[in-house]
Order: C-alpha cells, then structure tokens, then sequence
C-alpha cells in the first residue's frame, strides 16, 4: 500500500482505500477531480474538500454526473463486484473525506 493509499485508509476504510486512491488517480489526481467538478457546477463543494472548513456534501447522482461517462467509474465497479450506482453511493460518501485528508494546508498539491 502507497502512501496515498495509507492517508485515504485512515479516513475512508481500508476496503475502499484502493477503490479511491485508483478514482483519484485516474482522473488526474486532486486537480484533476476538482477541475472535472468545477466544470459541472460543482465547484464550491469540490472547494469546500480542498478549504480547512467543513465538507460539502456530493450525492451519488452527482458522482454519476460528473464521472459516469468515463470508463474509470464501470471498470471500477466491475473490478470490486458492485454496480456503477453503489460505487457512486460509496465515492459520494469517501471522497469528500479523501479529498479533505489530501490537501491538509488547504491548497491543491501540485
């Protein structure tokens, strides 16, 4: 286990740690999520990870929306035997956090 991987355990289990470490990954790491939130309006929550305030929350409709269309969230499901709508739900809930533990001072690592 990497070290992104051990950060994101701590907040999200270790089960889903994996799961969320390749999401983020695949999607161009935290810029990269926020950029792809930000470009569907969602760009105060995704702010709201990165800021050293309280987390807003993503439902998992939103989670579809904004990354359903890429390969990454059906190859993901698939791979741990849930459908693309569960993994939404347990993305909706974990990266928040995971988001939130990797940007510790507030800002997006480079």
């Amino acid at each position: 286990m990497g070290l992104l991987d051990g950060l994101i355990g701590g907040v999200v289990g270790a089960e889903m740690a994996s799961v969320v470490n390749t999401f983020i990954q695949q999607h161009g790491g935290v810029p990269g999520i926020v950029g792809q939130l930000e470009s569907q309006g969602l760009g105060a929550t995704a702010r709201s990870w990165v800021s050293t305030g309280a987390n807003q929350a993503i439902s998992p409709a939103e989670i579809s929306k904004v990354f359903g269309s890429s390969a990454v969230l059906a190859q993901l499901a698939a791979k741990t035997g849930m459908s693309p709508q569960d993994l939404a739900q347990k993305l909706s809930q974990a990266l928040p956090a995971a988001i939130d533990k990797l940007t510790p001072g507030g800002a997006i690592p480079k």
